[in-house]
Formats: C-alpha cells, structure tokens, sequence
C-alpha cells in the first residue's frame, strides 16, 4: 500500500552559497549524476519531467514530480560567516509503493552518503568539468556480502576507515593513491587527486552492486572509465 516518507538532513560546507547552488542545479554530475539543469523560473521543467516548484537562487530550489510514486527534492541554501560558508537543508519527500522499509532504509543511507559526495565535491573539486561513469555488476554482486569482496579486491585493509591514505587496485592492475573519504557496511568513496570513485553495495537492498566515477582530470574519458571498471567489476565477480 502507497505510503508518504520524508528524509531530512542538513549540513554546513566550507563554500559560498552560490557555489552549492551552481552543483544542485547544473553541476549534478560531479555528485550524483548528469542531468539537464532546471528551466530556471518557478514553473519551470526540471530533471525527468519534474516541475520546477519553488526557485530563488541562491536560496531555494524545489522540484516535483507527479508520476508513480510522487517524488519532491527541496533545497534550502543559507549563508553562514558573511557568506563564505553555507548551511543546506535537503528534504527528499514522496510515496513509497512497494517495500516501504526497505525502500526507505535505502533511501536514507544513499541520502547519506549523497550529500557527503556532494561536500567531497564541492571543497575539492568544483566547479570543474566531470567526466561522469557508472557501472553495475552482474546478478552475483547482489548480495550484502559483495561490498567485503569489492574491498578485498581493491586491497583495502579491514581498518582502512574514513581519512586512510592508501594505495588500491584499480582496472589493469592499475595503482590508484586515494584517501577512503568514506566507509560503513554500505558504502566506499576513495578520493584521489583528480576523481571521485563510489562503491554501493546495494546488495543489501537486493540490487547489483554499482560504481560511479566522477573523473576531474583534463580530457577524462568516461567511455573509457566505464569500460575499465566493468572489466574490473566483472573480474571481481568471476564474471565474463
């Protein structure tokens, strides 16, 4: 039976607020994923057919959706320290119609680490031009055991937590010195010098695993990026 669910969270960040506003509304793909910007005006059409419902840059922006399920993604922007910071509120509200625990669980946590990606973006990366990549295992990765073997595979210690610097196993043998900016039983993020690189373990959730990376080197190529990391992801798996 449809039922409402709302996801509140808000954080502060070292950026000016205009700074976040340009990453929620035309610099998706370097937190998220690439998506047309918003028809800049309160009416507006926003990402996949939603409605812009509320616009007020640098303040406010507010999306709708109307289709199954209904979906609204609010973001609240206020300066803090004479504007060289900014303090965000996100509200995610809808209706859930299927496993309304399960959903909601994994809309929390991914909500989590979202916003994190967001920060990790916006302090070391933005504005610059992203590459974007993502890629999904094959129907052995959905389990909650498949994020341990990605780590394994990467190398990454067991005590290897947010703030480790280490060196990880990337596609074609490839070294990578990356910092673990993030890590619970759900999620990885490693940093490195020019990219961010996601792991969901979404097996938790009864989906594949997926990886995303957000590439900010010069002449990144996301085709290429995302061919690697399925030859990876897929060797992980002993999948062809």
């Amino acid at each position: 039976m449809p039922e409402e669910f709302e996801i509140v969270r808000e954080f502060e960040v070292d950026v000016p607020p205009e700074k976040v506003w340009e990453a929620i509304t035309t610099g998706t793909g370097g937190y998220l994923w690439p998506m047309d910007p918003p028809e800049p005006r309160e009416g507006g059409r926003g990402p996949f057919g939603s409605t812009v419902t509320a616009w007020d840059p640098p303040h406010r922006y507010t999306s709708r959706s109307e289709d199954v399920g209904k979906n609204q993604l609010d973001h609240t922007v206020e300066p803090r320290d004479e504007g060289r910071r900014a303090r965000v509120r996100y509200v995610h509200s809808g209706i859930f119609t299927g496993d309304w625990n399960n959903q909601y669980d994994g809309a929390s946590k991914h909500t989590n680490f979202y916003l994190h990606t967001l920060c990790e973006y916006l302090t070391h990366f933005a504005p610059r031009p992203v590459a974007f990549a993502q890629v999904h295992g094959p129907a052995a990765s959905a389990t909650p055991g498949a994020l341990a073997a990605v780590a394994r595979a990467l190398g990454l210690a067991d005590d290897a937590a947010a703030g480790t610097k280490t060196g990880v196993r990337g596609p074609g043998g490839r070294t990578l010195d990356a910092v673990v900016d993030y890590r619970n039983p759900y999620f990885i993020g490693l940093r490195t010098d020019s990219a961010l690189i996601r792991f969901f373990g979404r097996g938790h959730w009864g989906a594949p695993l997926g990886v995303s990376v957000h590439d900010f080197a010069p002449g990144a190529d996301g085709p290429a990026n995302e061919a690697a990391w399925q030859d990876w992801l897929n060797g992980v798996f002993h999948q062809p």
